[in-house]
């Protein structure tokens, strides 16, 4: 058995895998005998079935198969032992890829083709600048954090006008073309938050208001998509089609929001018990909550913008032709066709773009996902987790068995090992370009972070 390579070009290179009959004749030989023994033909007793009426019914099935195994045996050792860096898996070349005769077997040769990866250079070093960009903690963000902190533990009470954060619970009254109520037509009691409507015409004409009037309103400006306004009217989202846009609003009851008071109950709820003793203490604890918070998601806003320029300016070569046919051979459901990849492919060719810089950026600057490290990551999400839910963090012991049963899950590992890379990347990256750290208010934060491009 012999394998060789032919370059085609940079990117392209054909593997021949040459099998002599005595790599295969030995085996074939054992799988037909066995096949002698269990099988069971009409005419014969069991195990005495001539052999060549075996070989005539399973030879060539038996030979295709034990020749399958040799060539992809074959050229697995040969792309492991000659460290061909490839994309994708090998493709049978063309539908006539064998040379030899299943009739009369002999020496066969197959022909495999395969996309390598390219040769990639990463321009980045200390004369590469880019915007850090960081929110500005100031005292107008700290009040905004506190009073959403002050808003969702606090209480709704009875308010006599509707305010332009107010809750309405009322009745909705179906109107017919003449903007008459509806014979047979949908009642239903339901609420709306102004907080959360979009249209300013209908928020305008609703603040104000007080209960027992009655409003005009499209119920698809109340609504936030097909299935919430099926919800607030009471009927299935498949029924719509068949409902006017145009009720009539009884206003029954106005909910305000009253603030949770800034007292040692809050501090406790926000904090835990006792971490928090006063007002200016939770201003402090929130101003350094929010930079920490933040920090994270300027390295994340870096990382997308360093990637972004890699992708665009790095040189990256693909063997396109080949990866097509490879994208339409390995589908597991066969459901896409050769113009839906021509499609698709610029997208999937961008993704695998970065996934070779990043590769090569792993490679060059040796850095490594050590198993140590993936763990105590791990044990961080969990610890972090734990927190959010108010759970007290287990011992080390459990807690490190828990780590290793989640990393034991194929997906949740994989995105672990995700998430550790970018962290590796962020910290190469900060650690190897300059940057320029801007200070920005959080609405042009909160724009920056939203825009992918930036």
């Amino acid at each position: 058995m012999n394998v060789t390579k032919e370059n085609v070009d940079k990117l392209n290179a054909l593997l021949k895998v040459k099998i002599e009959a005595v790599d295969y004749k030995d085996k074939v030989a054992a799988t037909l005998a066995d096949y002698r023994k269990k099988a069971n033909i009409p005419g014969f007793r069991q195990g005495k079935v001539p052999m060549g009426f075996v070989q005539k019914q399973y030879g060539k099935a038996v030979l295709a198969d034990e020749l399958n195994k040799l060539v992809s045996e074959a050229l697995y050792q040969y792309i492991d032992s000659e460290k061909l860096d490839i994309l994708g898996n090998p493709l049978p070349k063309g539908e006539n890829n064998v040379v030899g005769d299943f009739d009369n077997p002999d020496t066969f040769e197959f022909t495999y083709e395969v996309g390598l990866s390219p040769e990639i250079e990463i321009n980045l070093s200390s004369k590469s600048k880019y915007d850090f960009t960081k929110v500005k903690i100031d005292d107008a963000l700290v009040e905004k954090q506190i009073n959403d902190f002050r808003r969702r533990y606090g209480k709704l009470v009875s308010g006599e006008t509707v305010g332009e954060t107010d809750m309405i619970l009322g009745q909705f009254v179906e109107l017919d073309e003449k903007g008459e109520i509806k014979e047979g037509g949908i009642m239903n009691s339901s609420t709306i938050s102004l907080e959360f409507i979009e249209d300013k015409k209908t928020k305008k004409e609703l603040t104000g208001k007080k209960v027992g009037e009655k409003v005009i309103i499209s119920t698809a400006n109340v609504s936030r998509g097909a299935s919430d306004k099926a919800a607030m009217l009471g009927v299935k989202e498949a029924d719509l089609d068949n409902v006017n846009d145009q009720f009539q609003l009884t206003i029954n009851e106005i909910k305000v929001m009253e603030p949770a008071e800034l007292n040692q109950e809050l501090f406790n709820k926000l904090f835990g018990e006792g971490a928090v003793k006063s007002e200016k203490e939770m201003r402090e604890r929130i101003a350094n909550d929010l930079a920490a918070m933040f920090d994270e998601d300027s390295d994340k806003i870096l990382a997308r913008l360093i990637t972004n320029d890699l992708i665009e300016k790095t040189v990256v070569s693909l063997p396109d032709d080949f990866l097509k046919r490879w994208i339409l051979a390995s589908q597991k459901e066969q459901t896409l066709t050769l113009e839906d990849v021509e499609r698709e492919y610029d997208g999937y060719a961008k993704g695998l773009k970065w996934q070779l810089i990043q590769k090569e950026i792993f490679k060059k600057n040796d850095l490594q996902l050590k198993q140590d490290e993936v763990l105590d990551y791990t044990k961080g999400l969990l610890l972090k987790q734990y927190g959010q839910y108010g759970i007290p963090a287990p011992e080390d012991q459990e807690l490190t068995a828990t780590a290793q049963g989640f990393l034991a899950k194929k997906e949740e590992a994989e995105r672990v090992y995700d998430m550790m890379a970018e962290v590796k990347l962020i910290e190469y990256f900060k650690s190897t370009v300059k940057l320029n750290e801007k200070q920005v208010d959080y609405d042009t934060y909160m724009k920056i972070a939203q825009d992918a491009t930036a």
